[in-house]
């Protein structure tokens, strides 16, 4: 049996993507041509583990010159760490670095303002690259447009240069799958939500939801847990960190140390068992 290539079957014409699909070609046509340069690819890597990453990912990440990705001071960041071993030698790597990571500095610092500062820096580094020809994956943990770091390049550049957006398995997903819930039954509703949000909202947003996906928990897990306990949810929480990583792990929701929570994070509460599954 012939070993399976995921990279094979896809001809790259200029604006036109001709893909191979038995005895047809799928052509694809570009929707713009803005300047004449280099291609910037948002790559949905995935939750962390490196085989979750799509075919159509894996691609565009082994035929871009520039691989650029978001990280913390001194650290090599997730996306770039689940993506590693796939890259060649002769890959141009581009860090682009948080000023700021966890939670902000009090006030008189400008937070917003330091970031917004940081993005459009990040943003003309990267156009650099492309303005000189260069193909630019930007990595991007999870989905680039779901809660993801990638919709700031994008915001930037999408209207400057030729922009493709591939996406990726995403955090909620791959906690459902670890956890082996199914989140939703038949007609009911989820409703994803930020452990950021002011514990007055929290409460309002998860009385009123069927199933639950909770995000950026990190130093809000506390607060998050409170609500979800005077709520009455506390049997149907359940709670995962780093999921499909190596250093993944599963605890009861009453045993979970605050202080102890990454940002990888996420508590789930799966919709009422159907009856009829």
């Amino acid at each position: 049996m012939a070993s399976f290539d995921p990279v094979a079957g896809v001809e790259p014409v200029g604006g036109i993507e001709r893909v191979s699909a038995g005895s047809e070609p799928i052509v694809q046509i570009k929707s713009k041509d803005p300047e004449k340069s280099g291609r910037l690819f948002g790559l949905g890597v995935g939750p962390g583990d490196p085989e979750l990453i799509t075919v159509k990912a894996l691609r565009r990440l082994r035929e871009s010159a520039v691989i650029a990705y978001y990280a913390g001071p001194r650290k090599r960041g997730n996306a770039l760490t689940s993506v590693e071993s796939w890259l060649r030698e002769d890959q141009q790597r581009l860090p682009l670095i948080y000023p700021v990571t966890g939670r902000p500095p009090p006030p008189p610092f400008d937070y917003e303002g330091t970031m917004r500062a940081f993005y459009d820096a990040s943003a003309e580094r990267v156009a650099a690259h492309l303005r000189a020809g260069r193909d630019v994956a930007a990595l991007c943990e999870g989905d680039p447009l779901f809660y993801g770091s990638f919709m700031y390049l994008h915001d930037r550049l999408a209207d400057r240069f030729e922009t493709e957006v591939v996406p990726g398995v995403c955090s909620v997903v791959a906690s459902a799958s670890v956890l082996q819930t199914p989140l939703v039954y038949r007609d009911q509703t989820l409703s994803v939500m930020a452990g950021t949000l002011p514990e007055a909202d929290l409460e309002r947003m998860l009385a009123g939801a069927q199933a639950a996906a909770i995000m950026k928990l990190g130093s809000n897990f506390e607060k998050v847990r409170r609500v979800i306990m005077a709520l009455g949810l506390g049997d149907r929480a359940l709670y995962v960190e780093r999921a499909t990583m190596t250093n993944e792990q599963i605890r009861p929701l009453a045993e979970v140390d605050p202080a102890q929570v990454p940002y990888f994070s996420m508590i789930l509460v799966p919709g009422e068992h159907w009856q009829g599954a």
